[in-house]
């Protein structure tokens, strides 16, 4: 297949698993097995900064009401307290990136490892996807640092970073839309950091820049997919739990493992 098609399918797969809980690192080993063709580190950058721009377009005037919490010292306002929330919940995921990112990069060459993942993720997005103590409880500053320790495990190949963080914030008493505005702030620092990490103060090469567009519009469409219809209840969860479970025993099969 044309190499830039293939990019193309990367960016589209990157821009939709991204945001929807369901991996986008796991799919993205999966498409970039199936066309044989790997964008490199510049692709990934690119279309990693594409679903950023998205965060910051969608979550605007949230991320501008956090900074000017901040700036003012309001301290006692939701804003300044979800920006502290962001903050807690960076500092699993922080560590993990910086010293744990390395140690996992050869998983990324087992589909058994990526099939692993994905179950992970499936049977958390199964259990989130019960409610069992009924209403919305209080999400304190514990709750934001077990939900970013959920974002530090999700450095494993399979494992949804969307996934782990809205089903954890589920778990842990927010409703699910919250989970969810929670869960896309958050990556905001996750995104921007594992970027820098991987290619320091080097500028995405011009050529990239359709794929930043074609990830940032595909995400947008996702997020607006993921609030407007499956964030209204957490029951919805579960139709993601079952196909990341479905598509792990088909790479177990096409693996041979069974």
């Amino acid at each position: 297949m044309n190499e830039f098609i293939s990019s193309m399918i990367l960016a589209v797969v990157q821009g939709i698993t991204e945001w929807l809980p369901i991996s986008s690192s796991g799919h993205l080993v999966l498409f970039e097995r199936f066309l044989n063709f790997s964008g490199g580190l510049d692709f990934d950058v690119a279309v990693h900064f594409g679903s950023l721009i998205a965060v910051f377009v969608y979550f605007g005037k949230d991320i501008t009401d956090i900074i000017e919490s901040f700036l003012r010292w309001q301290y006692k306002s939701e804003s300044f307290r979800l920006g502290v929330f962001i903050i807690i919940g960076s500092i699993p995921s922080g560590i993990a990136g910086i010293f744990f990112r390395k140690y996992f990069e050869s998983a990324f060459e087992s589909l058994l490892l990526v099939a692993l993942g994905f179950a992970i993720t499936g049977i958390f997005l199964l259990i989130a996807s019960i409610n069992i103590t009924g209403k919305s409880g209080r999400f304190g500053y514990p709750g934001a640092f077990l939900t970013g320790l959920s974002e530090a495990i999700a450095i494993f190949p399979g494992i949804s970073r969307s996934g782990a963080t809205i089903s954890s914030g589920v778990l842990l008493g927010l409703s699910p839309k919250n989970a969810g505005k929670f869960s896309f702030l958050l990556a905001v620092p996750a995104i921007f950091g594992a970027s820098i990490l991987e290619i320091g103060n080097k500028k995405i090469p011009l050529e990239m820049l359709w794929a930043v567009l074609i990830s940032f519009v595909v995400s947008l469409i996702a997020m607006h997919f993921l609030f407007r219809l499956v964030l209204t209840s957490r029951k919805n969860l579960r139709w993601f739990g079952i196909y990341t479970l479905i598509l792990a025993v088909v790479i177990l099969l096409y693996t041979g493992f069974f």
